[in-house]
């Protein structure tokens, strides 16, 4: 079985030969790489499964890497999960709006790191039947992976497309931010309910002119409806 290629964007060596000794004793194929150029090589080279993003890197940061890489087709849809001292709540959502999957702040237990990595894998590949969905004039193919706009094709990354694959699924209902937290990203402890307005938004961008089928429900939560004027 092929393992998971995790590139590391590290500029401290001995962090980063930390990270990448615990991944290889725990079944990954860690990738370093110190600065963002070595890491747009190993990119072009190989695409990874994952990319552990630090975001105080020299030269780009990786707050600019991860706007960079969600913006290109190829790299669109891998997982980033970006490493930081910063903790506040306006750093962990300027992380998120630039594309990162989830955030980790150092100093971190392997086992938490561990813990996100395979869950932002398990997300990657979403949990949904092999089935299409249409609500209105939205369709959702899940053997596919592909969602299209008045037959037009939309690109969105694996979580985007998770959380409305089961929004559409059960559309109509009103579903809280912890509702959502559980069905669509699992047992993953570490996600704050925040993500779920930064992943809805995301959503929304991403849907366009669709954008208005996700409502907001004051002090409840989202719905998935075909009823919004669009």
């Amino acid at each position: 079985m092929k393992k998971p290629r995790v590139l590391i964007v590290e500029d401290e060596s001995s962090i980063a030969e930390l990270l990448a000794v615990n991944l290889r004793h725990n079944g990954f194929e860690p990738i370093w790489a110190e600065d963002g150029d070595s890491a747009q090589r190993e990119i072009d080279a190989v695409l990874p499964d994952l990319i552990l993003l630090d975001w105080m890197l020299p030269g780009q940061s990786g707050l600019q890497l991860a706007r960079q890489w969600r913006k290109d087709s190829r790299t669109k849809a891998v997982p980033i999960l970006m490493l930081t001292a910063r903790g506040d709540e306006p750093d962990k959502v300027a992380g998120l709006d630039a594309g990162a999957d989830d955030y980790i702040t150092k100093p971190f237990s392997t086992q938490e790191m561990l813990a996100r990595i395979r869950a932002v894998l398990r997300r990657r590949a979403p949990e949904v039947a092999s089935e299409r969905v249409e609500v209105g004039e939205l369709a959702l193919d899940s053997a596919t992976h592909r969602v299209t706009w008045q037959g037009t094709p939309l690109k969105m990354g694996p979580t985007e497309f998770k959380l409305l694959a089961y929004l559409m699924q059960n559309a109509e209902r009103v579903h809280s931010r912890s509702q959502l937290l559980d069905k669509v990203w699992g047992d993953h402890v570490f996600i704050e309910e925040r993500t779920v307005d930064v992943h809805v938004k995301r959503l929304r961008e991403s849907l366009g002119a669709a954008a208005a089928m996700v409502e907001t429900v004051r002090g409840a939560g989202y719905r998935f409806t075909a009823q919004a004027t669009v």
